[in-house]
C-alpha cells in the first residue's frame, strides 16, 4: 500500500468528518461465515459439473475454508450442510475446524433432496413423512449441541405446483408444529434463521414465499426465531434494503445468505451484479447501529452474515475470497456515509442532497483504506493475489475429480 494514498485518502475523509480509526475498527469487526457447500462440487438443475481439486468430504472442506479465512481475517467460522457434511464424529471435526483455527457455524438441516420429499418435509399431507421430516430438523439440534454452534439456517422447498394440488392453510399450520418443536429443543443460546423465497422449486405457491411469511412465524415461535434474508430470493424489483430496515425496527432481522442474481436466484458470486444494493443494505445497518434506541442498535450488531452461492464454473477458493472481498469493499464505503449530513438534508427535505450524501460515499475508491486494514491485521493487502501465488490452488489438485457435491 502506498503511504501516500492513505494519507491522501485519510485527509480527504477527515474534512468530511469521518473519523477513519473508527471505521477501520468496524471493518475489522465484520465476520463473513463461509458455507461448506461453496468449496464442493455444484452446477445447474441441468448438471453438477465435476472439477479438479475440490473437497472430497467435510475435512477437506474446513480446510479450504481455513484459506479463506487465514488470507481475509474475516471468516473465522464455517456453515455445514446436513446430511452432505454428515459424518461419524461431529467432535472430531470440530477439533479438525479448531486446528485449523475456524470453527463451525450455522448448521443448515436438508428437507429438499430425499424422494420422500417430493410433496412436500415438514408441510407433507402424509404424517409419516412431517415426522421424518421434523426429526431431522431434531438431529441437527444435538449436532448443534455437540459442535457448539448457536445457528440455524431453515430454508424449505416446500410449495406446490397447480392450484389446488395442496391445503395451503393445513401446510401453514404443520409448518409450524414442525418448527415449534424445534425450536423448544433449541438451548437459551441457540437462534433460528427463518429464510422465505418466493418460489423454485415450487412455482405455484411456496409455503413460506416472503418475508413477512418468515416475520409472522418467527413471531409466533418467540424471540430466538428470526428471519433471514437472502438477498437472491425475491422477485424483480423488490427493494431488499427497505426489508432489512423493517425488520431491524422489529428486532427480528436474523441473518443473510449473501449472493447475487441478474434474473432468478442465481447465486452469484455476492456484489458482482448490483453492488450498489450491496451497498445500501449495509447503509440501513449502520444507520441502525447509530439509533438512539439501544434496542435498534443491539438489533444491529447481532447479525449473521453469510455467503450462500453456487460456485459452479469458477475455481472454489478464489470466488469465495472475490466474495468475502466485495462484501468488505461495500461495508467500507457504507461505513464513509457522513449519517449527520444526510439527517440534515432530510429534516430540511433537501431530495438530492440527502441522496448525494449517500451516492457520493459509494463512489470513493477504498482501496487504500482495505489495504490499511489488512496491514493492521497482519493479512496480505491482496489476498487473491496472495492466493494464487500460493501454490494451495496447484496442491489441491491431487485431489482429483469426484469430490464431495450436493
Amino acid at each position: 500500500m502506498s503511504d501516500k494514498a492513505y494519507a491522501w485518502f485519510e485527509e480527504q475523509q477527515a474534512n468530511r468528518g469521518i473519523d477513519l480509526a473508527a471505521v477501520k475498527a468496524k471493518i475489522k469487526a465484520l465476520k463473513v461465515e463461509t458455507p461448506s457447500w461453496g468449496y464442493g462440487d455444484s452446477g445447474t438443475r441441468f448438471k453438477v459439473y465435476k472439477q479438479n481439486g475440490v473437497p472430497r468430504n467435510p475435512f477437506e472442506k474446513f480446510e479450504d475454508a481455513a484459506q479463506v479465512h487465514k488470507l481475509t481475517g474475516a471468516c473465522p467460522s464455517v456453515a455445514i450442510h446436513i446430511p452432505w457434511d454428515k459424518v461419524d464424529d461431529y467432535a472430531k471435526l470440530k477439533q479438525h475446524a479448531a486446528d485449523l483455527g475456524v470453527s463451525i457455524g450455522a448448521v443448515n438441516p436438508n428437507l429438499f433432496q430425499e424422494d420422500d420429499y417430493i410433496f412436500g418435509s415438514v408441510t407433507n399431507s402424509n404424517a409419516a413423512i412431517r415426522r421424518k421430516a421434523t426429526d431431522h430438523l431434531l438431529e441437527c439440534v444435538d449436532i448443534a449441541k455437540t459442535v457448539g454452534s448457536d445457528v440455524f439456517s431453515l430454508w424449505f422447498a416446500d410449495g406446490s405446483n397447480y392450484p389446488g394440488q395442496v391445503d395451503i392453510r393445513a401446510r401453514k399450520t404443520w409448518m409450524y408444529e414442525a418448527l415449534k418443536e424445534m425450536y423448544e429443543a433449541m438451548t437459551p443460546s441457540m437462534r433460528m434463521l427463518i429464510e422465505y423465497k418466493f418460489y423454485e422449486p415450487a412455482f405455484y405457491h411456496t409455503d413460506l414465499a416472503d418475508w413477512g411469511m418468515a416475520f409472522n412465524l418467527a413471531n409466533k415461535l418467540g424471540p430466538q426465531a428470526e428471519v433471514l434474508v437472502d438477498t437472491g430470493h425475491h422477485p424483480q424489483g423488490t427493494n431488499i434494503e427497505h426489508i432489512v430496515t423493517y425488520l431491524l425496527d422489529e428486532n427480528k432481522l436474523g441473518g443473510f445468505h449473501f449472493n447475487s442474481r441478474k434474473y432468478g436466484d442465481d447465486d452469484l458470486i455476492v456484489g458482482s451484479v448490483n453492488p450498489y444494493e450491496l451497498f445500501l443494505i449495509f447503509y440501513q445497518i449502520i444507520d441502525a447501529a447509530n439509533d438512539k434506541n439501544p434496542q435498534i442498535r443491539q438489533a444491529s450488531d447481532n447479525i449473521a452474515y453469510m455467503i450462500d452461492q453456487s460456485h459452479n464454473i469458477e475455481r472454489k477458493i478464489p470466488a469465495m475470497l472475490r466474495s468475502v472481498l466485495n462484501v468488505q469493499t461495500q461495508y467500507a464505503k457504507a461505513l464513509l456515509i457522513n449519517l449527520d449530513e444526510v439527517r440534515d438534508a432530510q429534516e430540511r427535505q433537501d431530495v438530492l442532497g440527502a441522496e448525494d450524501a449517500v451516492r457520493k460515499a459509494f463512489e470513493f475508491d477504498v482501496t487504500p483504506l482495505l489495504h490499511a486494514v489488512r496491514e493492521e491485521i497482519g493479512v496480505p493487502v491482496d489476498p487473491m493475489k496472495a492466493y494464487l501465488e500460493s501454490g494451495y490452488d496447484e496442491s489441491i489438485n491431487a485431489r482429483g475429480k469426484g469430490g464431495a457435491s450436493w
